[in-house]
């Protein structure tokens, strides 16, 4: 028997000032499902590591990934907010939710530098987006939106990817 209420399981991924939570919000209220931001997810020593510009590594990052992967498994529809920059961690991701579809939220340096320090009060500095683009790992398998769309074109984009 075929549902007539598919499974919706996406993850929003980019660097730091891609546009993560704004496109993951609005993306999961136009679709009436759960949103996660992977942020919540992060210990306290990950939090104070990156407000005082510390990259985290991949030791930091495997706890935190496995908490979302326990937690967006036994989710049936969710949009999920999260940089996810490598392909390895993705892996945890996908292995957790087969069917997760990935959208990148991609910009030039220029654009996220200046998003970024338009932010206040969020814990990651702009000084930590050079090491998040160079970890980046691009996905073959995502849908890729430039953050230069305004956010109902993303939104536009991604449900007639459905």
């Amino acid at each position: 028997m075929i549902s007539s209420n598919p499974t919706k399981r996406f993850i929003v991924m980019g660097v730091c000032g891609s546009g993560k939570t704004t496109i993951g919000k609005a993306l999961a209220g136009k679709l009436g499902i759960i949103f996660f931001d992977a942020d919540d997810f992060h210990p306290a020593a990950n939090r104070e590591k990156m407000s005082q510009g510390i990259a985290l590594d991949d030791n930091d990052r495997l706890p935190w990934l496995t908490a979302i992967a326990d937690t967006i498994r036994s989710t049936p529809s969710f949009v999920l907010a999260c940089s996810a920059l490598k392909e390895s961690y993705r892996s945890i991701l996908c292995q957790a939710c087969p069917d997760l579809k990935i959208i990148l939220l991609h910009g030039s340096p220029e654009q996220l530098t200046e998003r970024l320090q338009s932010r206040k009060n969020h814990f990651m500095p702009p000084a930590l987006l050079a090491s998040q683009l160079a970890t980046l790992e691009i996905p073959t398998n995502a849908l890729t939106l430039n953050i230069a769309l305004t956010p109902e074109q993303m939104i536009e984009k991604i449900i007639s990817q459905e």
